[in-house]
Formats: C-alpha cells, structure tokens, sequence
C-alpha cells in the first residue's frame, strides 16, 4: 500500500458486496477443514482517519445465503439443528469499540448476534489501502480474522466419532475480506 492521508478516507462507507467476502472455517471430522462463506450480506462503516477508535461497523448477514460448496450441508446448517432460519434469518454485527494498533494494524470490537443471543467478538484487521476505481468511486479494503466457539452462541449439534473426538470442532475461524465505496 502507498501512504495515504487517512484523514482524506474520513466519512461514510458501504460495503461492496459484490467485492467483499465474509468466510468461515470450521475443522470437521477432526481430520480436513470445511470453509464457507455467505453470499447475500450489507453493511456501512464510518472512518475516522483522525481519530480511528471514532470508527464503526455494522454488518447484516442473511443466514440463508450460505454456501459451503455443498447443498445438502448448506440445508442442514440453515435447518433446526444449526442456524433456524426460518426464527433467526440474520446474523449481526455492530462494532462498539475500534483501536489503532500501528503500521497498517487495526482492530474492531462489537456485538456478534446469532440465533437471538449477542457475545462480543474482536476482529484484527489489516488496512490494505484506498484507490479510485475506474468508475470514480473512493475505495477502501480491510482484510481480518476472528476466532469464535459456536457453542456461545448455542450452535451445539454434533455428532461423536468412533474414533474419538467430533464431527463438528467448535473453535470456528472467521474471515473477513470488505471492500467499501465511500458515499457520496
């Protein structure tokens, strides 16, 4: 990344779902990792390139939309056993506290909300720059991760293997590639 004024990147942002991904990981038979992503989700930011913990984040995540690559195990993650849908169809995120931490580094704390129970969740994020792209819209990108165990948020079906340990880990690894426009 050049060096960019992050004072001219303050203002109002909307994520760029088409060039955005939220992903997950998750380790399944205790022996391969299974990743996925959600395809339909929005979100805003506000940058304060004066004052980074002035900063904030809201994402919605429409649950139907996940895709592990996989139909029959994407129904059974959107049924009963797993995100209930048809009660809960949104997964949330608003961010209550954002630290500069140096370099490129940032990080954002805020309210995870799946299946109607809200936790914290602390997301690292690495600025990756801002441009202007072909159209005259101002960019920025972030790349971050996060650790999660699903069982906080009372996502607990399993199953037992026969030798030994799950089918299902509970420390799930989230990924987070956003791409925002700034507003006009």
């Amino acid at each position: 990344m050049t060096n960019t004024d992050l004072t001219a990147l303050t203002g109002d942002y909307t994520i760029d779902a088409a060039h955005s991904t939220i992903g997950f990981t998750v380790r399944h038979a205790m022996v391969t990792n299974v990743k996925g992503k959600f395809d339909d989700f929005s979100g805003t930011l506000h940058l304060d390139g004066g004052d980074p913990s002035a900063s904030t984040a809201s994402i919605d995540v429409k649950m139907d939309s996940i895709d592990t690559g996989s139909a029959d195990r994407d129904g059974h993650l959107k049924s009963a056993d797993f995100f209930k849908i048809d009660e809960f169809p949104t997964m949330t995120f608003r961010s209550t506290k954002a630290e500069a931490l140096g370099d490129e580094d940032y990080r954002i704390t805020g309210d995870l909300t799946i299946l109607g129970t809200t936790k914290p969740l602390t997301i690292d994020l690495e600025f990756n720059g801002a441009a202007k792209d072909p159209f005259g819209n101002e960019r920025v990108g972030f790349e971050g991760k996060a650790e999660i165990k699903r069982s906080e948020w009372g996502l607990t079906w399993n199953a037992a293997l026969e030798t030994g340990g799950v089918l299902i880990s509970d420390k799930i690894k989230l990924t987070f590639d956003i791409s925002a426009i700034k507003n006009a």
